[in-house]
């Protein structure tokens, strides 16, 4: 029996992508009382690929963006292998729907061999938000392509919570890594503090009904970028829970009626280049 043909994987991935889209179009143009638009899959273990379904989607299918994950195969997405990509996006003005993609296989010990607890969900998928957010930072990613726009699952995962050490923390960059180990804090030359670029990142309502949460995540990252979302239907309920929940926090905040509006509805249509909606 022959074995697999090279590159035989990343064609099947592009293939599976490709006939994602073209249904997620298809359940659009059928129903478009109950469907806005989509976002297209990629699949980038081979980029050049992933950009030409990213052109097919946009251009064909009109896609609203495009949804990506954490990490390809474990590795970080700041490898200059994915600069063609994100110069592409940047070029078309969509958004970058960013979500995680940890499983149990990535222990919470190195002395173990899976998580326990599915604290690789609970926990593993915000740490994983918030590390995709710095190696964007720090590779540059906003000095080199002002325009990308990225939307961050779950209110914007760990950075408005520990913005303390966001800011003031990444001010000291290198201070706690020895001589000998200077080239893991040897980025691209930022021209802002670290901090500054974390204000790039656009979030969603997704905290699952914790207010507080939710009240962090809009003033960091201010009123005009963050877009509603619930997370449903992967509540208890199946459903309705997280969006009832998510409502009730977002009419709890101290928000004027145009701000409020602008997370129900305004700041999606203006991101997602919606019309008629």
């Amino acid at each position: 029996m022959a074995g697999p043909r090279p590159g035989a994987g990343a064609e099947r991935n592009a293939e599976m992508a490709r006939i994602a889209n073209e249904g997620m179009a298809e359940l659009v143009q059928n129903h478009p009382d109950r469907f806005a638009g989509f976002c297209a899959a990629v699949s980038l273990d081979d980029v050049d690929r992933a950009i030409k379904e990213v052109d097919y989607a946009f251009d064909s299918l009109n896609a609203v963006g495009v949804q990506i994950y954490c990490h390809v195969n474990r590795g970080p997405m700041d490898d200059p292998r994915y600069d063609p990509f994100w110069e592409t996006l940047a070029g078309s003005g969509k958004m970058i729907q960013v979500h995680p993609n940890r499983n149990s296989s990535w222990p919470d010990y190195p002395t173990e061999e899976r998580s326990k607890f599915e604290i690789w969900w609970a926990l593993g998928w915000e740490y994983d938000l918030s590390a995709f957010m710095a190696r964007m930072v720090f590779s540059g990613a906003f000095e080199r392509w002002p325009d990308l726009k990225f939307l961050i699952r779950h209110g914007g995962a760990m950075i408005p919570h520990f913005a303390g050490r966001v800011g003031a923390g990444w001010d000291q960059l290198g201070s706690r890594t020895p001589e000998s180990q200077k080239g893991d804090v040897e980025g691209y030359p930022l021209t802002k503090r670290p901090f500054e670029y974390f204000k790039n990142f656009y979030a969603d309502t997704a905290c699952f009904g914790a207010g507080d949460a939710l009240r962090t995540s809009i003033r960091f990252h201010g009123h005009d970028r963050v877009v509603f979302a619930s997370d449903s239907p992967y509540d208890p309920e199946k459903g309705p829970g997280f969006i009832r929940a998510t409502i009730q926090n977002i009419e709890e905040l101290d928000l004027g009626d145009d701000q409020r509006q602008d997370i129900y509805h305004d700041n999606a249509v203006r991101l997602f280049g919606l019309t008629g909606v």
